[in-house]
């Protein structure tokens, strides 16, 4: 199966830009389907990058958050050709995981 995250990282200097797509419903809980019944709660509560071993960006997500999640971030530390992690929970027990190479 296909990863869920989409991810491009690249390195300027000593500033690295990171840009995720993430696909995921991120229902609130609040929304009714067709039947009128409410859609169960289904949302990503933990997204995490790591470089070289250590976080360099933690969200602790909930229901405000909106479908496919866009992030975009930079940060220092990290150079051309390191691995970056990107992984996320949801609050049903989900996850995925991928790794990035620093361009």
């Amino acid at each position: 199966m296909a990863s869920s995250i989409r991810v491009r990282a690249t390195s300027n200097g000593d500033i690295t830009e990171v840009q995720a797509l993430i696909q995921h419903p991120m229902d609130t809980g609040l929304v009714k389907d067709s039947k009128g019944e409410l859609i169960p709660a289904h949302f990503i509560q933990e997204l995490k990058f790591e470089c070289n071993g250590k976080d360099v960006f933690v969200a602790n997500w909930g229901t405000a958050v909106s479908k496919d999640p866009y992030v975009k971030f930079s940060f220092k530390g990290a150079k051309k050709g390191d691995e970056l992690k990107i992984s996320w929970t949801d609050n049903k027990g989900g996850s995925d995981t991928t790794t990035a190479k620093i361009a």
